[in-house]
């Protein structure tokens, strides 16, 4: 695939997998409300939805490489030369 191709699906995925967090977030607290009815097998569904949105966050961030941005810049800041605070003799 081509780079831009393969920067768009990761973005759809990262897109995909908001949405199926705050999903499970806003499902999760709907479901506290008595006056909903929702039936008891039901209940396990926003964690499940959390956690899967969360996975296809981070695989859209792998597939977009987002994370090698972040490590870049954790490894800058704790092993460049120029970035240490050093005091001088």
């Amino acid at each position: 695939m081509k780079r831009k191709n393969v920067t768009v699906l990761g973005n759809v995925l990262m897109g995909i997998g908001m949405i199926m967090m705050i999903g499970g977030i806003g499902f999760s607290i709907a479901s506290q409300f008595p006056k909903l009815n929702v039936p008891e097998y039901m209940t396990y569904i926003d964690l499940v939805s959390i956690f899967s949105g969360a996975i296809f966050w981070l695989a859209g961030a792998r597939i977009s490489g987002r994370e090698e941005v972040a490590d870049r810049y954790w490894w800058v800041k704790h092993f460049d030369k120029r970035c240490r605070r050093q005091r001088h003799p």
